[in-house]
């Protein structure tokens, strides 16, 4: 088949709706499909993508946050089945708009709601009964990274009255760059921190990732504050500094370390340099969490809030700990446990990998996502 992949941001920017569409181009094009990617040009820099997939990287007129507006993708012709990667604000109505003037078939796969207050929120709530709502009635399928999700979102209406139009297809991860074997002592001996407990975080430190949970990272650490303890957070954005700055009133500075962006031939070794990885999200705005997979692929306990989704990954108290989102207090008492016990952190690491080996492999998340596209593409 020819396939479009439509997605709002994609590497080099790191996050995981990106990395999704990323993976899903690859895997399929490794199924013998031609696949083009559209996408922004943002950010503006050189990124050598693998030779099996087109990348189009559209220039966009402007943007607001992850939100680029790119009219082009109104004049998308010739492919069997279009795949959009939602929420694209600025791009996906364009998508919609194409699909009634030339009759396109597209799926879409929802990544997760959009919250926020004040302006942004009134256009978002604007926005989901208009716009969203023909976007959604529109798709032949809508793939989730959860049924629980989908059950708890703004697709609860069509879940309820529609519950064939929904698939659930996970997120993924790749079992052999992430795995229990890869050496983090590279990264300890790096920091200087042969001898601590590493605690991690993976996540966009930007403006609309802002439900990640930073903040309540940092008042949870500052809790069990030890010489023992380290903090490793990797990502980049426009509120690392205002977390920088946090970490230093908070006196964890020598404690933590904002790693930055890292390569992908360094990612799995941060994961490996862990003992437990921790996604403190705060809003619906994470819907799955892939930074959970690939810490689970890598024999990681992991700990994250209990939200709708998220606790589809997580099995508490089997592959890691749920917590109370924004619960400071709970979230340093579930961190602790699983660093003083050897027990627990080894056990939790194994039942993650098992999981991440059998539910969350990239090769078999696309092979589901190939026979739905089969068939819609077959009878376009």
């Amino acid at each position: 088949m020819k396939i479009a992949e439509i997605s709002s941001t994609f590497p080099p920017y790191l996050a995981g709706t990106g990395n999704v569409c990323y993976h899903n181009s690859i895997e399929l094009a490794n199924l013998g499909h031609q696949v083009d990617v559209y996408t922004s040009n943002y950010p503006k820099n050189s990124y050598k993508y693998p030779s099996n997939i087109n990348v189009k990287r559209l220039n966009y007129l402007f943007r607001i946050g992850n939100a680029p507006f790119l009219p082009q993708l109104t004049l998308l012709n010739k492919y069997d089945i279009i795949h959009l990667h939602y929420p694209f604000f600025f791009g996906a109505e364009f998508l919609y708009l194409n699909s009634v003037l030339r009759n396109s078939k597209y799926v879409l796969t929802y990544h997760n709601d959009v919250v926020s207050e004040g302006l942004f929120g009134l256009f978002f709530k604007i926005h989901k009964h208009t716009l969203m709502k023909l976007i959604l009635s529109r798709a032949e399928k809508i793939f989730v990274t959860s049924v629980d999700y989908s059950n708890n979102s703004f697709l609860s209406n069509i879940s309820r009255e529609n519950p064939d139009k929904i698939i659930e297809i996970p997120n993924g991860v790749d079992i052999n760059t992430y795995n229990h074997a890869n050496d983090g002592s590279i990264i300890k001996k790096k920091l200087h921190i042969e001898n601590q407990k590493v605690i991690l975080f993976v996540g966009a430190l930007d403006k609309p990732h802002f439900f990640k949970g930073v903040n309540v990272l940092l008042d949870s650490f500052k809790k069990l504050y030890s010489s023992n303890y380290h903090l490793i957070i990797v990502g980049d954005g426009d509120l690392k500094s205002s977390y920088i700055e946090k970490a230093t009133k908070l006196g964890l500075n020598s404690n933590v370390t904002f790693a930055g962006r890292v390569s992908n031939e360094d990612l799995p070794l941060y994961y490996a340099a862990s003992d437990v990885t921790v996604l403190p999200s705060t809003t619906m705005g994470e819907a799955f969490g892939l930074v959970l997979v690939e810490a689970m692929a890598t024999g990681k306990p992991v700990i994250a809030s209990n939200l709708p989704g998220v606790r589809s990954v997580v099995d508490d108290g089997k592959n890691g700990y749920l917590v109370i989102p924004g619960d400071a207090n709970d979230l340093a008492s579930k961190i602790d446990s699983i660093l003083s016990s050897e027990k627990i952190c080894s056990k939790f690491g194994e039942v993650g990998r098992e999981k991440a080996v059998k539910k969350y492999n990239w090769l078999n998340i696309a092979k589901k996502l190939e026979a739905t596209l089969l068939i819609l593409g077959k009878n376009n």
